[in-house]
């Protein structure tokens, strides 16, 4: 799997291109899910700065862009972290709204079964190999990743976050072990307390959203150290 960074000389074609994914893929499922990407769509026509990658909007704000409550917001807002497909960069603090992220590659994984749909040239775009001085960024080593003919929930979830990105399951996820799992809550543990701070406020919404399709009934993570 390679990432498109929308920016620089190609950047109309990638923007294009993701938007078109979205669609096709809300298009193909129910009228829940539509919606759900809907308003994705609509956060990212309105108000996503594709060069930092910074979505900077108070809820109050996506309330009217919505068309919803405050209250829908919230629920939203998690069901897409959940999924993976948005993180928190800044919270909310007196005075300044919430800066949020999209995990492009997120979203490329998840809208990646509409891509015959769309055309041949889209897939073939989404898939060769990147030539000369671009701006696709692919994963350039295929590091060796769980056993797969295990079959338990923690190396099914490792396997997916392997699959995702090998390179992030070298660097954090494979240092991640299972200490618990009771009343829909994981606890993880790290080898430091660095390591473990580091993992719940960057990549949660990640290992939760590999969680959710492995065992649906995981609704929430704990992070411990072992020292």
């Amino acid at each position: 799997m390679q990432v498109a960074k929308p920016v620089g000389r190609n950047a109309p074609t990638i923007k294009y291109d993701i938007l078109s994914a979205l669609t096709v893929h809300a298009l193909s499922r129910d009228k829940h899910r539509q919606r759900s990407i809907l308003r994705v769509i609509a956060l990212i026509t309105t108000r996503y700065n594709w060069r930092s990658n910074e979505l900077s909007i108070g809820r109050e704000e996506i309330a009217r862009l919505w068309s919803v409550n405050e209250r829908t917001v919230k629920r939203e807002m998690a069901k897409l972290r959940t999924m993976g497909w948005i993180t928190v960069k800044r919270p909310a603090a007196r005075g300044r709204v919430a800066v949020y992220e999209f995990d492009l590659k997120q979203l490329i994984v998840d809208t990646s079964e509409v891509w015959p749909t769309i055309g041949p040239d889209f897939q073939a775009r989404m898939t060769e190999e990147p030539e000369g001085d671009t701006n696709i960024v692919p994963f350039k080593v295929k590091l060796p990743g769980p056993e797969s003919n295990n079959t338990d929930v923690w190396t099914q979830v490792q396997t997916i976050l392997h699959g995702r990105d090998p390179e992030l399951w070298s660097s954090w996820f494979q240092h991640l072990s299972e200490a618990g799992r009771a009343g829909g809550v994981v606890t993880l543990m790290a080898p430091s307390r660095f390591m473990a701070d580091y993992i719940a406020q960057k990549w949660s919404g990640r290992l939760l959203s590999a969680y959710s399709r492995v065992d649906p009934d995981v609704r929430s993570l704990r992070f411990e150290a072992a020292e």
